[in-house]
């Protein structure tokens, strides 16, 4: 089974349950961004938390577990590891309400090249994603958003969220982060339009 397969068939599912999710991962950034292999599927899923262990029992159900412990893992670290029968790796994320429901709204309905439909992330919700992880290779991705997408997104949507993350992510910060991928892919568009 391809990677895009697994994709459709999982997004069925959930469909079938009727459970709100968007990709985000490998292949939101092969979507919006600079694309790289992705062996695996990543999304997030909009569950209550009344409705959280029923829906985890029934993934369970459809697809293998990828850890013994991955019903109690998911209920305490809010990701479940499952693979399809074929051994596409996905990792499901069980958002949190707030900032990733307001994600879902602005994703956006994509056709894949094997004509399944799935719901993306967004790009500035990608960016924010990888800003808030912060290793090296999302800045990386980040300047390769904003540059394939030629900066025409909505910037203050970035800044704002990012923001409000500052005070939870402790690591790195999330803001200066984006502003330092921002001016390197501002310099990389000016180089590449040459002089005017």
């Amino acid at each position: 089974m391809s990677l895009l397969d697994a994709v459709v068939e999982i997004t069925k599912f959930l469909d079938r349950e009727g459970i709100s999710y968007f990709i985000i991962g490998g292949m939101a950034l092969q979507h919006w961004g600079e694309p790289r292999l992705t062996r695996d599927i990543d999304i997030t899923v909009l569950v209550s938390s009344k409705d959280l262990s029923s829906f985890v029992d029934a993934v369970l159900t459809q697809f293998r577990p990828r850890i013994s412990d991955a019903r109690d893992f998911a209920l305490k670290h809010r990701v479940l590891l499952v693979e399809t029968e074929s051994g596409v790796p996905i990792d499901i994320s069980l958002g949190i309400p707030g900032y990733e429901e307001e994600a879902y709204k602005r994703a956006v309905e994509v056709t894949l090249a094997n004509g399944g439909n799935v719901r993306m992330i967004g790009p500035e919700d990608l960016i924010i994603h990888k800003c808030v992880a912060g290793r090296p290779r999302d800045l990386e991705d980040v300047e390769g958003i904003l540059i394939r997408q030629r900066l025409r997104l909505d910037l203050d949507l970035i800044r704002e969220w990012l923001t409000q993350f500052r005070s939870v992510v402790y690591s790195h910060d999330p803001l200066s982060l984006f502003e330092k991928a921002l001016n390197r892919a501002r310099r990389a568009l000016e180089n590449s339009e040459g002089p005017s």
